[in-house]
């Protein structure tokens, strides 16, 4: 079975659909709530896919929201409207699977039976077969600096379904709309949408 149609296949879809709605969280730009959207997939959903296989669906720009940060900055994050959020969770179900065979062992932010408490632990273990340093590094508004050509590079390297790639890029260019005006995204990928983790962490697996 093509990586495409992995993605579309019935059952995936339904667990992506069960994911977005047990996370809750705000509409996107169109709207519609996670509560619409079993009501919403159940009319669409064929014609939505059809869309996708065709390389004709064309994901709505995210919706701007900004949260403080601890240091008194903002967050800026990117909101998908709930369908996008059900497609792009659709993908990460799939190519998860794929990518943990490539990451690090010693990764681990974003990835699945993982948390930051294990990480510390981790360091612990370290301190105690006799390494005393460590390391903080913080790169500064990394999701919104991503080279978008590099990273679709990347991924082009273990995805050679191209209809997924496309679909990838599409997300990444969407756009964003603040005060109601649709932007451009050239770079960066969106900080809050279900892709941008593992796409975050395929960026930064790079040897």
């Amino acid at each position: 079975m093509e990586l495409l149609e992995k993605i579309l296949n019935d059952t995936n879809l339904y667990q992506a659909y069960k994911q977005v709605y047990q996370n809750k969280g705000t509409s996107g730009v169109d709207g519609v709530m996670v509560e619409e959207l079993g009501k919403y997939l159940y009319l669409h959903k064929e014609e939505i896919k059809e869309q996708i296989r065709n390389l004709k669906y064309k994901p709505s720009p995210v919706r701007r929201v900004e949260i403080p940060k601890e240091n008194g900055k903002m967050r800026k994050l990117g909101i998908p409207t709930v369908v996008d959020r059900v497609i792009q969770q659709a993908i990460v179900q799939v190519l998860t699977p794929i990518y943990e065979a490539q990451f690090r062992e010693t990764s681990y932010g974003f990835k699945p039976k993982r948390s930051c408490e294990m990480a510390i632990i981790k360091a612990l273990e370290y301190f105690n077969d006799g390494y005393d340093w460590i390391v903080d590094i913080d790169l500064e508004a990394f999701f919104d600096n991503v080279n978008q050509d590099k990273l679709i590079g990347i991924i082009r390297r273990t995805i050679k379904d191209g209809r997924v790639v496309s679909l990838i890029r599409k997300y990444l260019v969407s756009g964003v709309m603040i005060n109601g005006v649709v932007q451009p995204t050239k770079v960066g990928t969106p900080q809050g949408g279900n892709l941008s983790p593992l796409l975050s962490n395929i960026m930064l697996n790079v040897n």
